[in-house]
Order: C-alpha cells, then structure tokens, then sequence
C-alpha cells in the first residue's frame, strides 16, 4: 500500500533526476523502454505507473526501484555520523593525502561535501584520489586549517585557513601544501551544473 502511494507521487522526482543526467524524454525512453508520451504523462502526475512501468523507469535513471521511490531512505533527514564517514584510500609518504566523504551516498544527490587532510608536501589528485568531476561541476573549498596552494589550469592561488575559493572543477586542478603542518580543507563539489 504504501509502495503504491509512492509510486502516485514520483512524478516530480523523475523529472528532476532525468534533468539532472542531463536525458531528455526520447532519451529516457530509449534507456527505460517506456514510451516518452507515458514519462510526460508520469513527470506532470497525470498517470501513475504500474510498479512494472515504474521499475523500468527506474532501471533507465540507474537506480532501482526502492531508490527511485526512496523506499531505502529515513525520512527527509540524513545523517552521517563521524564513525560513517566514507574514507577514500590512504597514501602514506610523499603522497600524504587523506580524505573522506561527508555526505550520504543518496540517489540523485547533486552535491558532496569532502574533508581533505595534507601532510606538509602533499598534493591531490594522486593515484587512488577521486577522479576529475563531471563537465559542469564547480568546487567551493573551505581552507580549515593551514595554508594550501590551488593549481587550477596553469594558475596558483594561495590560500590560508579561512579562505574559501569557488571554481570550476571541470579544470585540471589540485590542491598543495607547501607549509610545515598539516592543512585541512572542505570541499563541496555540485555536479553537472551548467555554466552560465
């Protein structure tokens, strides 16, 4: 009962993420096997699906049907406790950079919050560090400790503890600690934004 309430209100839901892939309705249909003139009527609630149709839509946005219909979530609100963090791979040594993910791996997101932490001479970007963002994605970072350089597209940007700098993530970049102590920095990267 409740599945199929869902299903009723997932309209809206299908729009925005189809947006967010940047998919039009031809595009989903081709992906999903429903017919674009059925996604319409789905996206505006002027049908609801059955679960079969839904699920399929669902398989076309790359998500299963419990996430479409965000059956696998608690409520509006999510929280990631510090012992929840997700951590990517350590580098010791020369490489000395650390980061984790602050944000719940929820479909659709369109922003991740990261914490970075750089050992006097390290620099992002190294192996085993997340790969280069999606065309579109701009970066805000928030130095919290330290003193960090940004490399971006050929240039240099030097930044203390409380600077904040926003840029396009799509660029080459990363980020150096060319100081004695550790630096810490956060970064929000929100994907697939077009530039303007």
């Amino acid at each position: 009962m409740y599945v199929i309430a869902y299903v009723c209100m997932m309209g809206p839901r299908v729009k925005a993420l189809r947006e967010a892939m940047d998919l039009s309705l031809r595009d989903l249909a081709e992906r999903s096997g429903v017919s674009a003139p059925m996604l319409s009527q789905v996206e505006r609630g002027e049908t609801s699906p059955t679960l079969q149709v839904a699920s399929r839509i669902a398989g076309g946005l790359e998500l299963r049907l419990s996430q479409l219909l965000r059956l696998d979530e608690d409520g509006a609100v999510s929280v990631v406790r510090a012992s929840e963090r997700r951590r990517g791979p350590t580098r010791g040594g020369v490489g000395g950079h650390e980061y984790e993910i602050l944000t719940p791996p929820l479909p659709g997101q369109r922003a991740e919050l990261s914490r970075h932490a750089l050992a006097p001479g390290a620099v992002t970007g190294g192996p085993g560090d997340p790969p280069m963002h999606e065309p579109g994605s701009r970066e805000t970072a928030l130095v919290e400790s330290g003193a960090v350089v940004l490399v971006i597209d050929g240039a240099s940007h030097e930044l203390a503890a409380g600077d904040c700098v926003t840029f396009d993530a799509d660029l080459p970049h990363h980020f150096e600690n060319p100081g004695e102590g550790e630096a810490v920095l956060l970064a929000v990267v929100s994907a697939g934004l077009r530039r303007s």
